[in-house]
């Protein structure tokens, strides 16, 4: 018995470094992200050339909307040029875009992914453009998005995280999705600014200096998940990603739960993928180049979903309850239990707590378990790419 009470001693003991850790990394990130302001840069005195890639694989009619919308974005017409990469579009679809003043590149692949879109479009892009943005097919960027973001490039920022904010949140799961992309936004991407590390990029509403984008798409072939492993690669060349909080894209959220489950299978399949690909190369660049922003955003790679926390902190110290003396005291479950559930409502904008919050809370035991169960499902998701359907809502 006390072999095995020794063993349980050392697992809990494991389990509570993991949690622990993380739930003082997003009490510390979250406050601070409240306490103190980020730096804006001023208004830039020139003006940049961008090509906007947009990358459209199916959903026709959304397209069509978003692809319109960019076209209204304000800024000189010939500064910006927009680049729609058509996967698996309608013949009709493809004679209304060629009606616009944009470019439409057709791309056919067997294996279809947005890494593979956007490097064949970099090879169908003329030269002469400054950075290079990228949408998804549902994205509506604010008028003045082109120009936050051209502040932060003649300030010398070389890689620029725009601030994505929900499209809509007509049902429970979407007003969810829209929270955790705040969450994300403040805990991730505004809060690492306060520390002078990168922010984390989302996968769209980011620009890149256009050759430095070349270079870096050419180092990726992922499945899913092309933006988290742009955001190693940047980081182990001491690249920083700024965060222009100011710099709005609108961005569908997933309404649906079926969708939802398809979305996070998804993403969970592409980070664990990259933490088994880059993980045993974080404490190297650290301890032998001092790389603590690239050894950061390993340590995201590694931390479990944040919904999957709001369920496990309590079990855990229901369980040292349960079970006194093996493992940490039920004291020390409880201080880590504390600063997870209020750095995570911390990071939470004010105009969400209304009534739709308490409708949407009700749904996280569901989607707790949904999120437990895909981690026993991740085998060969990051096989063939996985296509997340919208409704429509920005049409």
């Amino acid at each position: 018995m006390d072999i095995v009470r020794l063993i349980a001693t050392i697992v809990m003991d494991v389990i509570f470094i993991y949690l622990g850790i993380y739930c003082i990394y997003l009490f510390i990130f979250s406050l601070a992200g409240k306490l103190i302001p980020i730096k804006q840069p001023p208004v830039a005195s020139s003006l940049s050339r961008f090509v906007i890639y947009i990358c459209a694989y199916k959903e026709d009619e959304i397209l069509l909307n978003s692809a319109a919308s960019a076209l209204t974005i304000d800024y000189p017409k010939e500064l910006f040029h927009i680049c729609i990469i058509a996967d698996s579009l309608k013949p009709e679809t493809i004679e209304k875009l060629k009606q616009m003043p944009l470019q439409v590149l057709e791309v056919f692949f067997e294996n279809s992914t947005k890494s593979k879109a956007l490097n064949k479009a970099i090879e169908n892009t003329a030269e002469g453009f400054d950075a290079a943005i990228v949408f998804d097919i549902d994205n509506i960027a604010a008028p003045d998005y082109l120009y936050q973001i051209n502040n932060y490039l003649k300030a010398g920022e070389k890689v620029i995280q725009g601030h994505r904010v929900a499209l809509n949140t007509n049902t429970s799961v979407a007003v969810l999705d829209a929270i955790s992309e705040e969450v994300n936004n403040h805990i991730f991407r505004k809060s690492q600014r306060v520390f002078n590390l990168s922010a984390a990029i989302i996968g769209s509403g980011m620009a890149l200096e256009y050759n430095l984008f070349k270079e870096t798409m050419s180092k990726i072939d992922a499945v899913g998940g092309f933006d988290k492993e742009m955001g190693l690669i940047l980081t182990r060349k001491k690249i920083s990603v700024a965060y222009a909080e100011k710099a709005f894209i609108y961005d569908e959220k997933v309404s649906n739960p079926e969708v939802f489950k398809k979305q996070r299978k998804r993403w969970l399949s592409a980070q664990f993928n990259l933490l088994r690909k880059y993980g045993s190369s974080g404490f190297g660049e650290l301890f032998m180049h001092g790389n603590f922003d690239y050894f950061n955003e390993i340590y995201q790679m590694s931390i479990l979903p944040r919904v999957l926390m709001l369920g496990l902190m309590p079990f855990m110290l229901l369980i040292s309850f349960l079970l006194p003396g093996i493992g940490p005291h039920w004291h020390l479950w409880l201080i880590a239990t504390i600063c997870c559930y209020v750095g995570i409502v911390v990071a939470i904008p004010g105009e969400f707590f209304n009534g739709k919050l308490l409708s949407a809370a009700l749904k996280l035991p569901l989607i707790f378990f949904t999120m437990l169960l895909l981690l026993f499902k991740l085998k060969g998701a990051n096989k063939k790419f996985i296509h997340t359907p919208h409704d429509h809502t920005a049409a």
